[in-house]
């Protein structure tokens, strides 16, 4: 069977190519998107300043809901100071350090502020250094309040030396004069104060954090860490310490060390899973439509084979071997294509600041043998399933159909595609329901159900508009036009398969890129409509807004109202059909000082009870989640922390503003860096007032002044980094679709040789068959077209009607050109090559030789 598949296959390098290049761009997209699943799940931060402590104790940064993947907590939480002694009178443990964290930075001598890579947690003391990996140290101990020490990058760019002074804002307090009395020499060391001065700047002195450390890090002695963690688990459980502290070794300190950037992981496997259902639809559509036209371009040799006394399992187990053959030749380069393509995705990622330049990929075996095991079945089922007519019919019928098509198409073919036509129409009605970016997704996937119903019924509709066609022909039209006709009638199922792939790639293209143009510019129009405010002040490289600066803005002249805002993540615990089910989310914090400056649209409540222990929720998730004014809601903070509060207020613009908001008092203590991330500024609208705010702004180190109404929000220049992701995986894809549709074209049209051969023989001239042809590519890409648009107009005008209160989507002008000229220019160049390369054979000699 082997043997006869490869001399099979020999015959059929054209239509193979098309199979091949399916399977290639197949199994570099499924390993591509494996190696991002597998490094969401296995990838590890390198341990940095924590690289000297061999066991680290600390609040577990992941929540793990039941049944469902851990969810990442970008918060640090707590650990009670009384756990350092207890910790470090274990066996075997030689050094027990409680690290603080804080915010501070650095100001040269212009008055600048230093960058430094996490200045929300840059201060720590001193004591500290005993967890880093072989510190050099040049100089002496701070001891003193107004003693400090530097890494060496820091001091490096302040341009400061041991002895010098310089000026340093830590945790929110006015820039105090400090003398450097020691330089270290280790990676991510910050900035380093006395022991008593550090826990006095983190307010572990008093407030909702005394008496806590961030984290006890742990040396032992050598070979000792895995003991010493199972007694540290131990102890924390025999003390009956609160749940979630964790003893983490090896390449786990790196979530403990950085636990804002371990949080990027999450994302790696959220891009991952929802990439997952596309691609493999899409790989199945196109490895589905390069077999059926191969194996149909095989017909006659098949029904030979059953003539002679071949069984139809055997006409299907040669099929599929011979598709099996082509797939493993093209698996290796394509699984080699899609961990380069991993690398590069990681690389856009990096660039445009989703994830952090430290988290690595995690390279294994297990993505390639996904894509083989996937692919393979896969090929598989296409095969045998493009063999099952021909090896199921009579042997005699097989080969009177083995030079035509069935005349017929199959009913049951049609219904189903019609089916699933009106299935994708249902599912876009989901943005009129759901004003969410889930909601929004429904319009892609309605999209490209769609597109493949259209393929399943393609045969009908194109057989129907030919015989429409043919009936309004006039008497005399010209051979080319009368053929193209005759070809549109007769073969309908070759057509339909190269319409129904093009008009997926314009669905595809259209749905994607303008649902999220549409989610874009309706957060835009949220966020515009809902900010009051017209100036936001923030100071990034600070860590957060120092302390008194509210009240500094608030005494402006012109200022009508000033609010501070932040943002954090929380995940709502809630139950769904009776069992337990988790959502992470970003959420808003605020104090009622908000209503001057924002307007969310409320609908029941008011942000004037936003105090204490309480919540605002959107009308969305308070419908779904029955999380009205009054009820009391499941969270679990940032830090892992679970509260209930109570839902004081429900609004509307959850696209701009998030699912819910948190009291300012709520989430006190509950955050890393302690201080406001922004405040929001409304004036009186002058320009004496703006003059006043930016004054205020240049007279403090770090602050930074900016306008609120930063654009529509609708232009592609305006799209935010995880919009710029998908946009390029919907080029990605489209190139891989692209590619097979023009093999298949391609595959296709060498196989009609002999037709042509035969036209030629009848006395057709080769300028009226490149007419036929051409008249030919005309209608395919004019049905393309017109079946792309209307399948992707429905679910479009719902999502335009359900986000932006109109029938049409937001978007660039210029995309359905682009995607037209495309389509075109796919039809008529894979058309018109391969014709005029079989213009360049003999009739005869093209008759005589096998395809």
């Amino acid at each position: 069977m082997l043997h006869l598949a490869v001399r099979m296959a020999g015959h059929r390098i054209t239509a193979l190519l098309a199979v091949a290049c399916a399977v290639l761009g197949g199994a570099a997209l499924i390993t591509g998107t494996g190696v991002l699943a597998e490094s969401g799940l296995r990838s590890q931060l390198p341990a940095g300043r924590l690289a000297g402590a061999d066991v680290v104790v600390s609040v577990d940064q992941n929540f793990h809901p039941p049944g469902d993947l851990p969810i990442a907590l970008p918060e640090r939480g707590t650990v009670p100071d009384r756990l350092v002694d207890r910790l470090g009178r274990l066996p075997g443990v030689t050094a027990a350090v409680g690290d603080v964290s804080f915010p501070a930075a650095v100001l040269d001598a212009d008055d600048r502020v230093v960058p430094a890579e996490e200045p929300r947690a840059a201060g720590h003391g001193w004591s500290s250094t005993k967890l880093l990996a072989d510190p050099k140290v040049d100089g002496d101990t701070p001891s003193g309040t107004d003693e400090v020490a530097l890494d060496s990058a820091t001091a490096e760019a302040a341009g400061v030396r041991v002895g010098d002074r310089v000026e340093v804002v830590a945790a929110g307090r006015s820039a105090t004069a400090y003398r450097v009395t020691a330089v270290v020499d280790a990676p991510g060391a910050g900035i380093l104060f006395a022991d008593p001065t550090a826990a006095r700047l983190s307010g572990r002195a008093e407030g909702k954090r005394a008496e806590t450390v961030d984290l006890v890090g742990l040396r032992t002695e050598p070979g000792k860490e895995n003991s010493v963690a199972a007694a540290a688990r131990e102890t924390i459980g025999a003390a009956k310490e609160p749940t979630g502290l964790i003893a983490s070794t090896g390449s786990d300190r790196g979530d403990i060390a950085s636990p804002g950037a371990g949080a990027a992981r999450s994302l790696l496997i959220l891009l991952a899973g929802s990439l997952a259902g596309i691609i493999m639809l899409i790989i199945g559509f196109v490895l589905a439509s390069a077999l059926a036209v191969s194996i149909g371009g095989q017909r006659r040799d098949l029904a030979l084979m059953r003539a002679v006394g071949a069984t139809p399992r055997q006409i299907r187990r040669l099929a599929a071997a011979q598709a099996s053959l082509i797939a493993a030749v093209a698996l290796v380069p394509g699984v080699g294509l899609g961990y380069l393509l991993a690398g590069q995705f990681r690389r856009m990622l990096v660039d445009r600041e989703v994830i952090p330049e430290g988290l690595p990929l995690t390279y294994s075996p297990l993505p390639a043998l996904a894509a083989v095991l996937l692919l393979g079945l896969a090929v598989q089922v296409s095969a045998r399933s493009a063999a099952w007519r021909t090896s199921r019919l009579p042997a005699t019928e097989a080969v009177a159909e083995s030079r035509s098509e069935p005349r017929t198409p199959s009913k049951l073919r049609a219904r189903s595609g019609l089916l699933l036509i009106v299935a994708a129409t249902t599912l876009s009605v989901v943005p009129l329901l759901s004003r969410t970016v889930l909601g929004a997704a429904a319009t892609s996937m309605a999209g490209i159900i769609g597109a493949i119903g259209l393929a399943l019924a393609g045969p009908a509709l194109v057989q129907g508009i030919g015989d429409t066609a043919a009936r309004r022909l006039r008497p005399g039209v010209s051979a080319p036009t009368w053929l193209a006709v005759a070809n549109i009638r007769g073969y309908a199922l070759r057509l339909s398969g190269v319409v129904s792939a093009l008009a997926m790639a314009v669905v595809f293209v259209l749905t994607y890129t303008l649902a999220q143009t549409t989610v874009m510019s309706a957060t835009a129009q949220d966020t515009r409509t809902g900010t009051l405010a017209q100036q936001r002040l923030s100071a990034p490289g600070l860590g957060g807004v120092p302390a008194g600066t509210l009240a500094a803005v608030t005494a402006v002249d012109g200022v009508r109202a000033a609010a501070p805002v932040s943002d954090t993540t929380a995940v709502w615990t809630y139950q769904m059909l009776g069992d337990p089910a988790a959502e992470a989310s970003s959420a808003m914090i605020l104090t009622p000082a908000a209503r001057g400056v924002l307007d969310l649209g409320i609908r029941d409540g008011g942000l004037a009870g936003l105090t204490g222990d309480t919540v605002a929720v959107s009308s969305d998730v308070a419908g779904s989640r029955d999380a009205g004014v009054g009820h009391r809601i499941d969270l679990v903070l940032g830090d892992g922390s679970r509260v209930s509060p109570k839902v004081v207020a429900v609004y509307e613009r959850n696209l701009g503003f998030g699912p819910v908001v948190l009291s300012h008092d709520l989430a006190a203590g509950h955050t890393t860096a302690g201080l406001d991330q922004g405040i929001l500024v409304r004036t009186d609208g002058t320009a004496a007032a703006q003059r006043a705010l930016t004054a205020l702004a240049a007279s403090r180190p770090g602050l930074a002044l900016e306008p609120t109404d930063t654009g529509a929000g609708e232009g592609l220049s305006d799209a935010p980094p995880e919009v710029w992701i998908n946009l390029a995986l919907i080029v990605v894809l489209l190139g891989y679709l692209l590619l097979s549709i023009a093999n298949k074209i391609v595959a296709t049209t060498a196989q009609r040789r002999n037709e042509i051969a035969t036209l030629r023989l009848n006395g057709t001239t080769p300028r009226q068959i490149l007419s036929m042809m051409r008249r030919e590519a005309a209608m395919i890409a004019v049905a393309a077209l017109a079946t792309g648009l209307l399948l992707s107009a429905i679910p479009l005008a719902l999502l335009g009607i359900g986000f932006l209160d109109r029938p049409w989507p937001a978007g660039p002008v210029w995309l359905l050109p682009a995607v037209a000229l495309t389509v075109i220019c796919t039809a008529f160049v894979t058309i018109e090559l391969p014709t005029r390369q079989a213009l360049r054979t003999a009739p005869a000699h093209a008759l005589s030789a096998r395809e």
